[in-house]
């Protein structure tokens, strides 16, 4: 079961992919393998300066995207030369700021020619990236923020400013740490690619399958059995990877059928799973990444924020649970018969040990340890405990295939810090995020209930197109500061966006889980969001 998850999950992201072979493969394989290998020693002990290290994740991430992920789709049969060409600068762009890093902060404020054209090519490939692997919702934004930061003052009453040239906002962007080398590239860089290449080692050993058969065992029996297996699978499986999408068509492929065969209609069945899945994301300790960068943005210890966070969720997933529960008594649903479930003595007998790298991760945040040497002592220990038994011993091609994975799914991440970097950028540069807090002040007339539905409603607008990191980091620059300025507490504030923004992905029109998990279902796509979005009604309570 755990191979045929990560091949679904494979194939949704395949059917993006070029499919290289050859010389090419390999050079692809050999770069992923040693940045991953870097990154594994970085968290250990950062060697290089900040930019440098920075630079060198981004540059790995688009060389890698421009070759993987084509321009449009007619090419994803051969490499055409302007990805060759996009693929040279990713590299060449960090080969100058590392060469001239002397000059580059000698000179800070007064960029040259080739600052200005660095910065203007970097600006350029991040775009074409994110637009590449995650299509075009981040990158409008993005664009949206230049043009704002060009048009300043031509904007309209209080978003008025005196507007930037292509020069400062080069500089900005590219020489400076607080545009596209800021705080999201920075946590992308540190320890959010460690823990995703600790979820690449942790799928290869075959958790997927000891979290799926153990969801199963415990509550297949019960009435409504599939479809609370659904909701603690998928909670589990959103500790590792983060990612709504890939539970729903990770779980789901599994857990749907099951449902539909126990007599669940197979619109609830994915809304159910759409629902669980994206609670996934706000499940300690990886909650969707942004967790990290929220931490990083608070100033606050990771542990203080996932004890936060974990009672939320448990509150999210409870009510799951009873509701599924009782459409399963209301319909008179009963369990699996025991001879279909795995027998969880056997399934903790076989590979038991594959809980304690996430008990082992969760431990040493709670008792003090840095997001980076704790996800770095996590791949230790799940190389580790993978050894215990034969059935989940890896071997060096295995080891091999989960640094590459790791970096390969890192991508994703990499394109969206850096245009979520640029966004930030300009929001500071102009002063729009004070703007647009005194705005959402002004029209709740100071009140904080209306201030935090106003607030919703943004979150979850600008959720429905965003991926969860990115958008976390917009929120906080421009919503986060209305909802503390009114006296809530800042961690509390970061997580009510958080959530939202969330759930934007269970919230008509959009709700494009519950549109995957109804492909799935072979569902009407229109009743299974509203199913999913009703399932999902106790994420828009708790956050008040």
């Amino acid at each position: 079961m755990a191979n045929d998850i990560a091949n679904t999950v494979e194939m949704e992201d395949e059917g993006k992919k070029r499919k290289i072979t050859g010389t090419w493969k390999v050079i692809i394989t050999v770069i992923s393998i040693a940045a991953a290998i870097y990154h594994l020693i970085s968290a250990y002990q950062m060697v290089l300066p900040t930019m440098w290290h920075r630079s060198i994740h981004l540059s790995v991430g688009l060389f890698l995207s421009f070759l993987l992920y084509p321009a449009v789709k007619k090419h994803k049969a051969k490499v055409p030369i302007y990805d060759y060409l996009f693929a040279f600068l990713s590299a060449t762009f960090t080969i100058y700021l590392i060469a001239d890093y002397k000059g580059i902060v000698g000179r800070a404020g007064v960029p040259n020619s080739l600052d200005v054209m660095f910065g203007t090519i970097v600006i350029i490939l991040v775009l074409e990236a994110t637009r590449r692997i995650m299509g075009w919702p981040l990158v409008i934004v993005g664009l949206v923020a230049l043009a704002y930061a060009f048009l300043g003052p031509y904007m309209p009453g209080m978003l008025m400013h005196r507007g930037y040239t292509i020069k400062r906002i080069a500089e900005e962007m590219f020489l400076t740490t607080n545009g596209i080398f800021g705080v999201p590239l920075y946590v992308s860089s540190t320890f959010v690619i460690i823990f995703i290449i600790f979820g690449a080692f942790l799928n290869q050993s075959g958790a997927a399958k000891f979290f799926i058969d153990l969801a199963f065992g415990l509550t297949g029996k019960a009435r409504g059995g599939p479809a609370k297996a659904a909701v603690v699978s998928s909670g589990m499986l959103g500790m590792i990877s983060g990612s709504s999408y890939a539970n729903v068509v990770g779980t789901g492929q599994f857990t749907i059928p099951l449902m539909k065969s126990v007599g669940y209609k197979p619109e609830f069945a994915a809304g159910v799973e759409a629902a669980a899945s994206t609670g996934g994301q706000i499940a300690p300790p990886i909650m969707g990444a942004a967790a990290f960068i929220m931490a990083e943005m608070l100033g606050i210890g990771y542990g203080e924020l996932i004890i936060r966070a974990a009672i939320p969720a448990f509150l999210f997933f409870a009510a799951i649970f009873i509701m599924v529960d009782l459409r399963a008594a209301k319909v008179g649903l009963k369990g699996l018969p025991k001879s279909q479930l795995p027998n969880v003595r056997e399934v903790f007998r076989e590979n038991g040990q594959l809980l304690i790298p996430p008990v082992a991760i969760v431990a040493l945040l709670l008792g003090g340890y840095s997001p980076i040497r704790a996800s770095l002592y996590a791949v230790i220990t799940i190389l580790a405990v993978s050894c215990i038994k034969a059935s989940t011993r890896m071997s060096l091609k295995d080891i091999a295939a989960a640094l590459e994975k790791g970096i390969a799914d890192s991508l994703n991440i990499i394109a969206a810090c850096g245009v979520t970097g640029l966004i930030i950028g300009v929001v500071t540069l102009t002063g729009l995020g004070l703007k647009l807090s005194n705005l959402i002040l002004t029209l709740s007339g100071g009140q904080l209930i209306p201030t935090l539905i106003l607030t919703m409603i943004a979150s979850i607008i600008m959720g429905m197109g965003l991926p969860t990191t990115a958008l976390y980091v917009i929120l906080a620059a421009m919503v986060a500061p209305a909802i503390v300025e009114l006296g809530v507490n800042p961690i509390a504030a970061h997580l009510f966006i958080f959530y939202f923004g969330v759930f934007a992905a269970v919230t008509p029109p959009v709700a494009l889980t519950s549109y995957l998990g109804a492909a799935i279902a072979k569902a009407n796509g229109a009743r299974a969001a509203f199913e999913g979005f009703k399932l999902s009604l106790a994420a828009f309570i708790v956050p008040f």
